[in-house]
């Protein structure tokens, strides 16, 4: 199944954690059980960036001081997908936009209620090849995103 990356992303959260995924690349990936629908897919990893940057995404997007624009959400995905290969070897991933108010071919976990279609989110997520308990947070060094990334500060 082929899903195009868009040509940017955004990422919202803290500044101090977003110097640190500028510069190392650093994020951190959770499982998904905050969501209600997550339900038996406890065992994934995920990271949520958003496809505009006026969405309505994420937990932590209320505290968020700042956000990362990546310029190129093609690169950015592959050096992900490979740092996250490196730190879990026996997991495969997988990234696609979130479907809003009907099931996506690729199941619940990027499916979610149509109320939330303003979030625009671009989900990546991982799961064990052969199936474990439930998963605990991960954080992944990508190295520097700078050539292809900003940090620009949310105005109050």
């Amino acid at each position: 199944m082929d899903h195009p990356r868009p040509p940017k992303l955004y990422y919202f959260s803290e500044r101090d954690k977003l110097e640190r995924s500028l510069t190392l690349g650093e994020f951190r990936l959770v499982p998904p059980t905050l969501a209600p629908a997550a339900g038996g897919d406890a065992e994934f990893l995920i990271l949520s960036l958003a496809q505009q940057p006026d969405g309505a995404l994420f937990e932590g997007k209320q505290s968020a001081d700042a956000y990362l624009v990546v310029h190129d959400a093609e690169t950015f995905g592959e050096r992900l997908h490979r740092a996250v290969q490196r730190v879990l070897p026996n997991w495969t991933g997988i990234d696609a936009a979130m479907s809003y108010g009907k099931t996506s071919p690729l199941g619940r976990l990027f499916s979610k209620d149509r109320q939330h279609a303003a979030e625009g989110e671009w989900r990546f997520a991982w799961r064990p090849i052969q199936s474990r308990a439930a998963a605990h947070p991960v954080v992944v060094q990508l190295g520097s995103i700078a050539d292809i990334a900003e940090l620009r500060v949310i105005n109050a």
